[in-house]
């Protein structure tokens, strides 16, 4: 459920970026909700065509391209904004002078509720062990981990100043929930937003392809073959399972399309996401913890800690 939240506002931001381009800088008469529309028929089609092998793929490439694209963007915006005077100055302008210091309006208990459910997300993320165990080795994998941890705090710094400084050249409040998307089109030179568009899309499309394929792997592995009865000479091939698989993906798909229409028309992408990662990392990571350290956790225990953490969220 916590999945298919994240892959409903996936679809949102989807559609924000072909809304941004298509109605907002080239006067076309696309609705949001049509854009929205739009993103979520392409991520479906193409999470079932091409499956796990398009995560592995598009998570290099976009990560190569995302570091890149953010450090050339990074003085560029800089620059435009008119350095950190520039910067407080729009941000007066806008009576938004706090969003200079460190944490901005936020105080230390709302900066812990915002990075508690990220951390503990992250940290019982099954996207995150679906890739460990599809590496070649044990070694291989404490490689690769070892390398996530520092590429993800550049990437995520980047990713921050960016924003940072766009928000301060921002004049209409109602383009800051999407404001890279808005800076990529609007403050830098056409190849570098078009780069960054790209891997915005990127980003979301390799996002919702994870977070569909998960709960797929999860109902035929965990549920459908495990409880359903076979016979030991009739058990299901491998081309039927990726048949099922497909038809799941797109069962899946159609359903987050739905969850996202069931939020309320004001919530933002950022709440979708914080009632998301606040779910899974109340009710799934502590249990997955205790299944990896406690000798004593036990499987009612394991109920309980699932529907306390949902309940309590």
């Amino acid at each position: 459920a916590a999945y298919l939240v994240i892959v409903s506002y996936q679809f949102n931001a989807g559609g924000a970026v072909i809304y941004t381009i298509f109605h907002d800088n080239l006067g076309s008469g696309l609705t949001l909700d049509q854009a929205t529309i739009i993103a979520a028929l392409f991520i479906v089609a193409y999470t079932v065509l091409a499956g796990l092998l398009s995560v592995a793929y598009t998570d290099v490439a976009n990560g190569i391209l995302m570091v890149i694209c953010f450090i050339i963007a990074l003085p560029i915006l800089f620059f435009q904004a008119g350095g950190f005077d520039g910067m407080s100055a729009g941000f007066e302008n806008k009576e938004m002078s706090n969003n200079m210091s460190l944490f901005g309006v936020l105080s230390f208990r709302d900066v812990i509720n915002f990075t508690l459910p990220s951390f503990l997300l992250i940290l019982g993320d099954a996207n995150m062990y679906q890739r460990f165990f599809a590496s070649e080795s044990v070694k291989s994998a404490k490689k690769a981990t070892f390398f996530l941890f520092f590429a993800i705090v550049i990437l995520e710094s980047l990713i921050i100043a960016n924003a940072w400084i766009s928000s301060s050249m921002i004049t209409n409040i109602t383009k800051e929930s999407h404001v890279l998307i808005y800076a990529a089109y609007n403050f830098l030179p056409p190849f570098v937003g078009a780069v960054m568009l790209a891997t915005i899309i990127g980003i979301i499309i390799s996002t919702a392809d994870s977070f569909l394929l998960v709960p797929t792997t999860i109902l035929i592995n965990d549920i459908y073959l495990k409880y359903s009865k076979h016979e030991k000479d009739k058990l299901p091939t491998d081309k039927t399972i990726v048949i099922f698989s497909r038809i799941l993906v797109l069962l899946l798909g159609f359903f987050s399309y739905w969850v996202s229409r069931m939020f309320a028309a004001d919530t933002t992408i950022f709440e979708k996401a914080l009632y998301a990662f606040t779910i899974y990392g109340t009710a799934i990571t502590p249990t997955l913890l205790a299944a990896f350290f406690w000798e004593k956790a036990t499987k009612y225990g394991a109920i309980c800690s699932i529907l306390s953490g949902i309940v309590a969220t």
